[in-house]
């Protein structure tokens, strides 16, 4: 079984995600560490986030998703690399790496390979991001699109803000939200949308409780009886 949540920023869709895969006994494929690794890779390769050396960094590097205890366990070129990838340096490279075509285009071999040994290993994957049910699954079980209200939106994410010492305004939060959204559904490359296919589920007034059980009885629903 392949679950894959699309949505803008501060729909709930990874917090939902990854409680939809303990609810299912499933694993959650955490795309955007997968991009993480990408990027570590260039910095220890002294490479910059263009193009050009994209073609050159890419064929060296090897990704790859081991779970312990359903806990995603990140391996650049063979190396566990999951506490190395949330650093300062990282985050300030990783946007700009991942709107390469060149590594959107592993990525998404790289997510569809993983995503199916994973499913035959655990019985079942979830993923979340922007080009999941769109782009890297389009032939997946279950598509969710997840959006809120813009308001809303803003003001989970200041409270995420509010909690890592960040201190930024509702209107400022609300402005770089909305600033998110145009760029991702404006890309060139893989932008935000709806699948024809996927179930819309407006999160404005749900819980995460709500957002997790509502993905999780369209599992249910699907599922051969027994299964």
């Amino acid at each position: 079984m392949i679950v894959t949540i699309d949505g803008p920023a501060g729909s709930g869709k990874s917090t939902t995600a990854r409680g939809v895969a303990d609810r299912l006994d499933y694993v959650y494929l955490d795309t955007g560490a997968m991009y993480r690794t990408v990027a570590l890779g260039f910095l220890e390769a002294d490479a910059q986030p263009s193009a050009h050396d994209a073609e050159n960094v890419l064929p060296e590097l090897t990704v790859d998703v081991k779970y312990s205890e359903e806990e995603m366990r990140l391996y650049l070129n063979g190396e566990e690399v999951t506490g190395r990838i949330r650093t300062p340096e990282v985050g300030s490279i990783v946007s700009d790496i991942s709107t390469l075509r060149p590594v959107r285009e592993r990525m998404v071999e790289d997510q569809r390979r993983i995503g199916f040994e994973q499913e035959e290993v655990h019985g079942g994957v979830v993923l979340d991001g922007r080009d999941t049910g769109t782009v890297v699954f389009p032939d997946a079980d279950i598509k969710i699109f997840m959006e809120a209200d813009l308001e809303e939106r803003a003001r989970r994410r200041k409270k995420e803000y509010d909690e890592d010492g960040k201190d930024l305004s509702l209107s400022e939060v609300k402005e770089e939200l909305a600033q998110r959204d145009r760029q991702d559904r404006n890309r060139d490359i893989a932008p935000l949308r709806r699948a024809e296919d996927a179930t819309l589920l407006d999160t404005t007034y749900k819980t995460i409780d709500d957002q997790i059980a509502f993905v999780v009885d369209r599992v249910k629903e699907y599922r051969p009886s027994g299964t």
